[in-house]
C-alpha cells in the first residue's frame, strides 16, 4: 500500500506517509479508516515527499466531493502537507481549493516545519 498511517488517539494526531504511486482509491481507503476510527477532528501530518500522484480531473473532483460530504456532518482537524515536488504541490493546491471547511491547512517543505505548524494549531471542539 503506498499510503501508511498511524492514528495516535492520545495525541489526537494522524501521521500519514506516502511512497510511490498514489491513486484516488488509496486515498479513499485512508479516509474510510480515519472516519471509522473517529479521527477526523485530529490534526493530520501528510508527508508526500516521495509520492507520485496518479489522477485525472475526475479523481480530483470525486475527492473534493467526498471531503465536502464529510465536512457537512463532521469537523475536520488541521491538516498539513509536506512536499518538495511541483506536480504533487499542484495536486495539493487543487485539493485545498476544492474542499470547503474552516480547518487550517498548511504546506511545507520539511516534516520539522510542518510539525511545528501543526502543533501550534488548535484542535476543534
Amino acid at each position: 500500500m503506498p499510503l501508511r498511517w498511524e492514528i495516535l488517539h492520545p495525541e489526537k494526531l494522524v501521521l500519514i506517509t506516502g511512497d510511490g504511486v498514489v491513486t484516488l482509491k488509496d486515498v479513499e481507503v485512508y479516509l474510510d479508516d480515519i472516519v471509522t476510527a473517529g479521527a477526523m477532528p485530529y490534526g493530520k501530518l501528510f508527508d508526500v515527499t516521495t509520492v507520485v500522484p496518479e489522477h485525472d480531473d475526475h479523481d480530483v473532483m470525486m475527492l473534493g466531493a467526498r471531503i465536502s460530504a464529510y465536512t457537512a456532518t463532521m469537523v475536520g482537524g488541521p491538516l498539513v502537507f509536506v512536499t518538495v515536488d511541483a506536480p504533487t504541490t499542484t495536486v495539493i493546491e487543487r485539493y485545498i481549493n476544492l474542499t470547503p471547511g474552516k480547518r487550517p491547512v498548511g504546506v511545507f517543505k520539511t516534516v520539522k516545519e510542518a510539525r511545528a505548524w501543526l502543533d501550534a494549531q488548535p484542535l476543534p471542539g
